[in-house]
């Protein structure tokens, strides 16, 4: 495998995580933008701070993972396979456990 493919690879891997987290992050991150009903729970924190993150966490995370993998054991496809599986696991915690902040409603 020539040096060109393992960094085309990596780069695929990068964007693919990147998209893949915004992807699953704007569902629940929507409501901080728009506002919601009479634009209540607008926050835009969301797109100045955790969306930053989340596309660098969806990005590196899965890449470096790879590239270690790739380092340790020497197998593209075993490499391949547990960046795929840091991706997944990495989108699995994003939309378990990260919730936008919403602002508690005001009971009359």
């Amino acid at each position: 495998m020539s040096q060109e493919t393992k960094g085309g690879g990596g780069f695929l891997v990068a964007a693919l995580g990147a998209t893949v987290a915004v992807l699953a992050w704007a569902p629940p991150a929507r409501i901080s933008i728009d506002g919601g009903f009479e634009q209540q729970h607008r926050h835009l924190s969301v797109l100045y701070i955790d969306f930053p993150v989340i596309a660098l966490g969806g990005a590196l995370v899965p890449l470096a993972v790879g590239l270690l993998t790739l380092r340790w054991l020497q197998r593209p496809w075993v490499a391949t396979l547990a960046a795929v599986a840091a991706l997944a696991l990495g989108v699995w915690g994003l939309t378990s456990w990260w919730a936008p902040y919403q602002q508690p409603e005001i009971v009359y």
